[in-house]
């Protein structure tokens, strides 16, 4: 991501302070225009020999990017790029230095504003930026090649014209020779028969060299479309296979808590140019066939004909597999839906407004359909002819929404606000499959026409794949089967392939970015070797590498029941990441809580400490639970029953920590007030507005856990890890 894309999404009141950057020496078109360009030229300094030729090279830029500027929409931006590109020439050409350290002072500006304003620092991507910069380099260089084709194709009509009348011309003097040679021969006559004759001859020399030259200028301009065509197949290949390709990869992996780094908007800037490129490529093919048809009978190549109508079809398959390719959906429908519940969409068509499919405003349909209907659907795609049409699993309300045309933007999209699934039809279940494993995905489905109904296109997507329940306690299962295929689902499967095995290195990533996503805290290399052993149920390798590479299979991440537990691995982590959301987040992330540590292994720091030093860790026996562990008067060992969201929804951890005079130093001898008190819940002193007194709950301990010796036992002598109930009791203020 561009420092001036993350510029963008910053609140008003922090892009007002970028604006405010941008003055007239550098004016903020340009940095918009030339966003890219700038940043990979500035963004480390470059030896004062090289900056000399900045004021060149940037005035250059400018002009390119002016040139592909041609909607009327953006007229005015045009104008002003081109006025900067003046004024830069004019005051910084003999101090270009002068100009580039004034520019890096912006972007450092600019960057500041960002910092402060999102509070991460900002690391600039080489690649990304140089991927940008080489894809405009080409469509630029296509551009170029395009205009002159058009003006080849130009020259080429002036002199079929021109021979077309001297090729009149002739034929009309041979007439007259020959009208003249039969008459009564006079001296006159035979004179103006003899200077025919010689008029006759140099046009016809005049002709064999013009159509000399018609045929080579002919074969030279087809070689040069031809090229034209394999460069914008090249450079569509990019943009379609690798970066749009990439984007729905990304996509996918937000899913699971990765941040998106390729930008839609930019892709589609790319696919806009594509789309002109491709456009006016295809009207110079059909021009210059319409131009092989009308001419003379005697100039017409039969050859050349079937050269461009199949460089014809060549160019109208590249524009259908862009038009196809870049119908996408830009915000997914939720992973795991629920029946009966209200969900969005949103679908959007990256080249609608440049081959302006708006003006016959496509209708868009979605229906749910099977994991089988998919594969099917793409079968038959692949297959000559259109393959019938999916058979349909389920019954969406509000299925159906007309595209509309954002001139701003110029995104075409549509946004399906008030979907609702009603019913579903499942299929049979193999083995120990359950609903949960079910994959089904939403074909989105429309019509667009290109060229005033010259060109017609069917097209389709599929939604990632989704999951549906009827009930919240399906939702961890649901989410084990959308995370598993979002994290390991193979490049172009078959809907919706995913191996059934994978390396703990790559589960223990997902799992880190599950969790971080989810809590904005991150997972050590100590949390993940414990989640090892938990989900291996077995000693480990010391060395990480042999960890990272041990299999682990899905009916060990969300099948098999942990031992003596009736819940899975992925039950247990997926509570875990629940409740931190909801009720840890910040304790997590300031490390209070020391969270994935076993029970033995808690009892063991502890008793090694002073009486009254406590730790946070999540439950082994209870989904979502998070207990207390404290070393009592005799060094003994207790636990607290755990809280669970029911528990830490009445009160907060931090309070309760705060109730619990037993406790005194956070592991492994921090007092607790020093790290909890910012989070304890402030008394409050006023009565109600209603005339009551509000209640307070206090966590207690029971009776026989006093502070007293005598009391700092187990109640249960047989056990050597003791838990304890704590209570809530309600306190009330005295007036």
């Amino acid at each position: 991501m561009t420092l001036w894309t993350r510029a963008q999404q910053l609140p008003p009141e922090c892009l007002q302070k970028v604006r405010m950057i941008y003055v007239d020496h550098f004016p903020i078109e340009v940095r918009h225009c030339l966003a890219s360009w700038i940043e990979s030229r500035i963004w480390t300094a470059e030896p004062e020999d090289q900056q000399r030729s900045f004021v060149n090279e940037l005035v250059q830029e400018i002009q390119t990017n002016a040139d592909l500027m041609l909607s009327p929409d953006m007229f005015v931006t045009k104008m002003k790029l081109l006025e900067a590109a003046k004024n830069f020439h004019m005051q910084y050409s003999h101090a270009p230095q002068e100009l580039y350290a004034y520019m890096r002072r912006c972007l450092a500006l600019e960057m500041e504003v960002i910092q402060n304003a999102m509070g991460t620092p900002y690391v600039a991507q080489p690649h990304t930026e140089r991927k940008y910069s080489e894809l405009i380099t080409g469509l630029q260089t296509v551009r170029q090649k395009v205009n002159i084709a058009g003006e080849e194709i130009r020259s080429l009509q002036a002199n079929i014209e021109s021979l077309s009348l001297q090729y009149h011309e002739c034929l009309k003097n041979k007439g007259h020779m020959n009208y003249l040679q039969q008459q009564t021969v006079t001296t006159e006559r035979r004179d103006l028969v003899a200077c025919l004759r010689g008029q006759i001859e140099d046009t016809e020399r005049k002709l064999n060299a013009l159509v000399a030259q018609i045929t080579q200028s002919q074969m030279e301009l087809v070689d040069h479309m031809k090229e034209n065509i394999t460069n914008l197949r090249q450079l569509q290949s990019q943009v379609l296979d690798d970066e749009l390709i990439k984007w729905k990869r990304e996509q996918q992996l937000s899913g699971n808590g990765v941040p998106m780094q390729s930008n839609l908007n930019t892709i589609q800037e790319w696919c806009e140019l594509l789309a002109d490129l491709i456009w006016t490529t295809r009207q110079q093919v059909n021009n210059v066939a319409r131009i092989n048809s009308k001419t003379i009978v005697e100039l017409r190549q039969p050859h050349l004909a079937e050269m461009l109508d199949d460089m014809s079809k060549q160019v109208t398959g590249l524009l259908s597999t862009l038009v196809t390719s870049t119908f996408v959906i830009e915000k997914q429908p939720p992973q795991v839906m629920k029946t009966n519940t209200r969900f969005t969409a949103t679908v959007r068509l990256l080249v609608g407004g440049q081959l302006n499919v708006y003006m016959t405003p496509p209708r868009v349909s979605v229906v749910i359909i099977s994991e089988q209907q998919a594969q099917l659907l793409l079968k038959s795609d692949t297959q000559a002819g259109k393959g019938k049409q999916p058979v349909e699993c389920g019954d969406i309300l509000n299925n159906t929404g007309t595209m509309e045309y954002q001139p701003t933007s110029r995104q075409l999209s549509v946004s399906f606000r008030n979907m609702q699934l009603r019913k579903i039809k499942r299929a049979e279940k193999k083995g120990t499959e359950s609903v949960m494993d079910e994959k089904l995905t939403l074909l989105f489905q429309s019509q667009f026409n290109v060229g005033g109904g010259e060109l017609v296109f069917q097209v389709w997507t599929l939604s990632l794949p989704v999951v549906v329940i009827v009930h919240g306690n399906q939702e961890p299962h649901g989410w084990a089967t959308v995370t598993w295929d979002n994290a390991f689902s193979p490049p172009g499967r078959v809907p919706f392939a995913v191996p059934d095995k994978v390396t703990w290195g790559q589960l223990a990533e997902t799992l880190s970015l599950k969790f971080i996503s989810a809590t904005g805290g991150s997972l050590s290399e100590d949390n993940l070797r414990f989640l090892a052993e938990k989900i291996f149920r077995t000693s480990l390798p010391l060395n990480t590498m042999e960890l990272n590479a041990m299999a682990v299979s899905w009916t060990q991440f969300c099948k098999d029941a942990l031992p003596e537990r009736n819940f899975t691995f992925w039950e247990w982590f997926y509570m875990v990441v629940k409740v931190t959301r909801d009720y840890l987040r910040t304790l997590w992330c300031d490390r209070l809580i020391m969270g994935f540590i076993q029970k033995k292994q808690a009892e063991d720091m502890l008793s090694k400490c002073p009486p009254g030093t406590f730790l946070l860790r999540f439950s082994d026996s209870e989904l979502g639970g998070i207990t207390i562990a404290w070393t009592g008067d005799g060094n003994e060992v207790f636990s607290l029953q755990p809280f669970t969201s029911r528990d830490l929804m009445l009160r907060s951890l931090a309070d309760r920590v705060f109730d619990l005079t037993q406790l005194q130093f956070l592991y492994p001898n921090v007092p607790k007030d020093d790290v909890f008190s910012k989070y304890y819940t402030k008394p409050e002193n006023e009565m109600l507005k209603n005339g009551y007194v509000k209640p307070v709950l206090v966590t207690t301990l029971p009776p026989y856990m006093s502070s007293s010796p005598a009391y700092a036992h187990s109640p249960d002598s047989h056990r050597n890890t003791p838990s304890v109930n704590s209570s809530c009791g309600t306190t009330i203020l005295q007036l």
